[in-house]
């Protein structure tokens, strides 16, 4: 299958893409989000504000009560009806086991649809059999756990060869691209393209970043997916597709998260928050674009 690219600013420049004079909000992406409850509502409002930072042109979010009203009041221009998409993200602040029965049809509605979906957290219990292109964002016990669900071998985390190696097995066991969080981010798709993103800061293993992660994914993909339907690409994004795209998610994730550290040491790394990362993603992708110029 061959090595892992390291993926760089190079790589990244390469997927992204800035808006012209001809753009709008629909050819920009919209990103659907099911996330947060009222149990964690924070995690919605992180990942619609990374979104946001990202660069998508409209983000669509559907949840709880509470987790809508911090979304609203942190990030009013964000649209709470129900409406066109070009892509989803689902689970983030979620715990599967205390899902109700609606939130359960409605994301498995999602995975039997069309549109790629970014399926975090508490939704990665339902991707098993899925037919929407997806890719997925399992932090090491979450990736132990799905093996174990589908039953697939217990793999060493530490081991940065045998992550890769499992990262592939449940990409192609699942038919989806898989994220694999860690100091070190493992991105393989089921025909075994992998990635490895070391652009990164100790002082994101903080609570929310990964929210924060899902929210630039998705608005990501959302991107890429509209620029397919305007271009009149086919179906649009698949699972080898979503590979690149989802490393590039993680480089700049990291990268925030380096220029957030920065920022609270007043030059020198510094400790920080998940709203921090969020906040600086406008300078990661400002710096990713230059590279392309």
């Amino acid at each position: 299958m061959g090595e892992a690219v390291t993926w760089t600013v190079v790589h990244a420049a390469e997927v992204l893409r800035a808006p012209t004079a001809s753009d709008d909000k629909y050819s920009r992406g919209v990103v659907g989000m099911r996330t947060g409850s009222d149990t964690y509502p924070g995690a919605a409002m992180l990942g619609v504000e990374a979104a946001w930072r990202t660069g998508v042109g409209m983000v669509r979010y559907l949840g709880a009560t509470r987790p809508t009203e911090l979304v609203l009041r942190r990030r009013p221009e964000t649209v709470t009806a129900d409406g066109r998409v070009q892509a989803w993200v689902i689970g983030s602040g979620m715990d599967a086991a205390a899902r109700e029965a609606h939130e359960t049809r409605a994301q498995r509605g999602i995975l039997t649809g069309r549109l790629p979906v970014v399926v975090d957290a508490g939704a990665l219990d339902l991707v098993s059999g899925s037919v929407a292109p997806c890719v997925i964002t399992p932090h090491a016990r979450e990736h132990a756990a799905l093996r174990a669900a589908i039953g697939l071998p217990a793999a060493d985390a530490q081991d940065e060869q045998a992550r890769i190696a499992a990262a592939r097995q449940t990409a192609a066991a699942l038919n989806v691209a898989v994220l694999l969080k860690g100091a070190v981010t493992i991105v393989a798709t089921p025909a075994g393209w992998t990635a490895r993103v070391d652009q990164t800061s100790p002082w994101l293993a903080t609570a929310g970043t990964g929210d924060v992660l899902a929210g630039v994914l998705g608005a990501l993909v959302a991107g890429a997916q509209a620029q397919r339907e305007r271009a009149g690409a086919g179906d649009g994004l698949d699972a080898e597709a979503l590979g690149p795209i989802a490393a590039t998610a993680a480089w700049l994730h990291g990268g925030a998260g380096m220029v957030a550290a920065h920022r609270a040491g007043a030059g020198r790394p510094g400790p920080i928050v998940a709203l921090d990362v969020a906040d600086a993603l406008p300078r990661a992708v400002a710096e990713a674009l230059a590279a392309a110029s």
